[in-house]
């Protein structure tokens, strides 16, 4: 991706759609001045009785993730929400994270302006937890007990320190599960103190949480 604004500070495009519909928001989201993204295979989870007793509350989702200088994100992610109809039910969920600096185009770092605006406008927060494979459930239980609605359950592959094991003298890197969490800033922490504690993820191997600030949402219900 080229950065073409010459100064102007990138941001993170993120929309999470049902399976199959992610090659549809790329070409849109280039029509819109776009100029690549990353598409992730992931599963939702969602707290709807109704859903969970048909049977369908874990549907395969895909997770598009494109970056863009800050102007063109805001008009790509409201080109798609007019597309897409985010706010209708099951329509999927797109929002923006700020990114501080964006290495393998052309550099861009936020000055203290930026990041305080970001700070201001931010209500919402995407919480990230990457855990065992298998404790991914574990952590939307935990999240939904301390308010959560639901959340996208990625899966993925570990490589730190204390995640590697040998066998016959080769490397093992245990599978991970990343689970992405959007939240109101004012109920964030108790998600993340519920989540820690059930899964004692300040104990080595156990888990990471990291949290990123939402500048701009759509298709998150009230």
């Amino acid at each position: 991706m080229v950065n073409n604004t010459g100064g102007a500070c990138f941001e993170l495009v993120w929309v999470i759609v049902n399976f199959g519909k992610g090659s549809k928001i790329m070409q849109a989201a280039k029509k819109s001045g776009i100029t690549g993204g990353t598409i992730l295979l992931a599963k939702g989870t969602a707290n709807n009785s109704m859903a969970e007793f048909l049977g369908l509350s874990e549907i395969r989702k895909e997770i598009i993730m494109m970056g863009a200088n800050k102007k063109t994100a805001r008009s790509v992610l409201e080109a798609l929400d007019t597309k897409f109809n985010f706010d209708k039910p099951n329509h999927g969920i797109a929002f923006i994270t700020a990114v501080s600096e964006m290495i393998g185009s052309v550099g861009c770092k936020a000055t203290e302006t930026d990041i305080e605006e970001r700070r201001e406008e931010a209500m919402y927060c995407a919480i990230t937890v990457v855990v065992e494979k298998g404790k991914a459930e574990e952590v939307i239980d935990a999240a939904t007990a301390a308010g959560s609605r639901g959340g996208t359950i990625i899966n993925a592959r570990g490589s730190g320190i204390h995640e590697t094991s040998k066998l016959f003298f080769m490397d093992i890197e245990p599978e991970k599960e990343i689970v992405l969490i959007l939240s109101e800033r004012k109920g964030a922490q108790a998600i993340i103190a519920s989540i820690g504690e059930k899964l004692d993820i300040e104990k080595p191997g156990k888990g990471i949480i990291f949290v990123q600030e939402v500048s701009k949402v759509y298709g998150l219900a009230k």
